[in-house]
């Protein structure tokens, strides 16, 4: 693998009306389950149970050997596809930093984190 994305899956959102069913699946899990099976070629998709990102609503992470990770928040199902575009682009840079014009929109301005290689 060049790429884990790892999806907080207790995640709540960021609305209030976000998770008003306390047994329904949280809006982390509904958002698992809108990446599950498309996953790009290198990239695993792994469930976390929580990325302490809780109150940026639903968040997601990449990471790879010798690469830079990013942690990315007020994230939704409906992000999905440029979720799966942003983590097929960060498996294929060879550091993880996709240049700025690449990187879906919700990369560009949701990103909450920043952590450099530990290599």
């Amino acid at each position: 693998m060049r790429a884990v994305l790892h999806v907080c899956t207790t995640c709540r959102g960021t609305l209030p009306d976000d998770d008003p069913d306390p047994c329904a699946p949280r809006a982390g899990a509904r958002l698992l389950a809108a990446l599950s099976g498309d996953a790009p070629p290198g990239v695993r998709i792994r469930p976390v149970e929580c990325l302490s990102a809780c109150s940026q609503g639903c968040a997601v992470a990449l990471s790879g050997r010798a690469k830079w990770s990013y942690v990315y928040g007020r994230l939704t199902p409906d992000d999905a596809a440029q979720i799966l575009s942003g983590a097929a682009a960060y498996a294929a840079a060879a550091d993880g930093v996709v240049p700025w014009r690449e990187r879906p929109a919700i990369f560009r301005k949701q990103s909450l984190a920043r952590i450099p290689p530990q290599e």
